[in-house]
């Protein structure tokens, strides 16, 4: 792995109390920023350390391929009191999505599959599916459908399928009646959960809108039968092999697991960060995680670092390549990131006004990320044609082509939804711009 994607170790970092020195590659002033305005993303983000919203955190930005900024703050395990270093490893939650949406495309590339094939030509169950009309969850009228549930579908969440977590429609509630909150039903792998998925009313005719759901692990199942291999085989020869993303996995080896991040919700009264080992035992059926999972969610399941998805997201931005391995080609990049909403609709009007790991104004979809369209709708600054997601746990990443800027923030306290972190950092980071 060449240095300049390479984050130091834990032994070469240097610790001032619980924030590590910032680790960089290159001037950042050669790379087109004002390094002094680089502290304010500090500034802005320790007190959510000291005054106990998050346990700790850790940004890192990449502009013209070099690593420009990198700080720590704070600890990532709260009862052994262990700092957070570069090499932390996270659930990276829906920041799995991504990858998955790629391994997709792999296969797309390779003539696999059409984006308007039926998904049940790959899981037939789904060909049975049927749309919720009316009723209450005790006994809900509904339809057949108008329109197949197509691959692009998954890829653009407007396939339909939910989440049980929204808590906001009779769908929702059928999902957690069936055991699909924020875990699945103790036993269950993949196949059986898109079985069981393909068995509850679709919130909506397929295509017809916007709906953050289980889209991207029917997804995974489609890349498993199309495949003939486990989605963890297929990420590791296809994608986090040729990248040397070596520590991203389902799962996180017994020799990486004082590495591991701690997960955290927040309390009910007073500070926001909760109980470590009582909010990895709810979401986490083995808290550990320290062997493979029966459960492969495409759709959140991976663990991993900073260092890691900065390869990931650098190969999207170089359009395909890095150091020299192709995982995709570069039309196909630039197609996974245009708009793909029908009548090139934003998320404001095209979707549900419900939790979704990015804002809903100026923004569009892709295939597998979201896309901004208008910065002054978004009213946030950036820049047109930027793609991103986040993760559960308040992580998010965002690739901006126009900049040629990566940055990737970590922390591990579910739900994303508590502070408003992503829009926050994204000013933080465009004003440290002085080119």
């Amino acid at each position: 792995m060449p240095d300049r994607f390479r984050f130091p170790t834990r032994d070469t970092i240097c610790n001032a109390g619980p924030m590590s020195n910032p680790q960089v590659t290159a001037d950042p002033s050669s790379l087109g920023f004002d390094p002094s305005r680089f502290a304010r993303i500090d500034d802005h983000f320790r007190p959510y350390v000291d005054d106990g919203r998050l346990p700790g955190w850790q940004v890192a930005i990449m502009r013209h391929g070099q690593l420009a900024y990198e700080s720590t703050y704070g600890l990532r395990n709260i009862a052994e009191g262990t700092e957070w270093s570069t090499d932390t490893i996270v659930r990276m939650f829906s920041m799995t999505k991504p990858i998955t949406s790629v391994a997709a495309m792999i296969l797309y590339e390779e003539g696999r599959f059409q984006l308007k094939d039926p998904v049940s030509k790959f899981i037939p169950s789904f060909g049975e599916s049927r749309v919720y009309r009316s009723g209450s969850f005790v006994a809900p009228v509904t339809e057949a459908l108008t329109e197949p549930m197509r691959i692009w579908h998954l890829l653009t969440h407007t396939s339909g399928l939910t989440y049980g977590f929204h808590n906001n429609h009779v769908t929702d509630a059928l999902y957690r009646q069936a055991g699909f909150e924020w875990g699945m039903p103790k036993g269950m792998d993949l196949e059986g959960a898109c079985d069981a998925w393909a068995a509850l009313p679709l919130a909506f005719q397929p295509g017809s809108e916007w709906l953050y759901g289980v889209s991207t692990d029917v997804l995974g199942r489609v890349v498993e039968v199309i495949s003939g291999q486990s989605l963890d085989e297929f990420f590791r020869e296809r994608i986090l092999d040729p990248l040397g993303m070596t520590d991203t996995e389902f799962w996180v080896d017994p020799s990486k697991q004082d590495r591991f991040a701690e997960l955290y919700f927040p309390k009910p009264t007073g500070n926001a960060r909760g109980d470590g080992p009582s909010a990895n035992a709810a979401v986490m059926p083995s808290a550990p995680l320290d062997k493979k999972p029966t459960m492969l969610g495409g759709g959140g399941g991976l663990c991993g670092t900073a260092a890691d998805y900065l390869r990931f997201a650098q190969m999207l931005l170089n359009g395909g390549e890095l150091d020299g391995v192709r995982i995709l080609g570069s039309r196909t990049v630039d197609y996974m990131t245009r708009n793909h909403l029908p009548g090139g609709a934003e998320l404001e009007a095209f979707g549900r006004p419900l939790f979704a790991e990015t804002e809903f104004s100026g923004m569009g979809f892709g295939l597998g990320f979201s896309v901004e369209l208008e910065s002054a709708e978004h009213k946030i600054i950036g820049s047109e044609g930027s793609f991103a997601w986040g993760g559960a746990a308040s992580t998010a990443f965002w690739v901006d082509p126009h900049e040629d800027l990566i940055a990737v923030f970590l922390t591990q306290l579910l739900p994303s939804s508590t502070y408003p972190i992503r829009g926050l950092l994204q000013q933080l980071v465009y004003q440290s711009l002085a080119d």
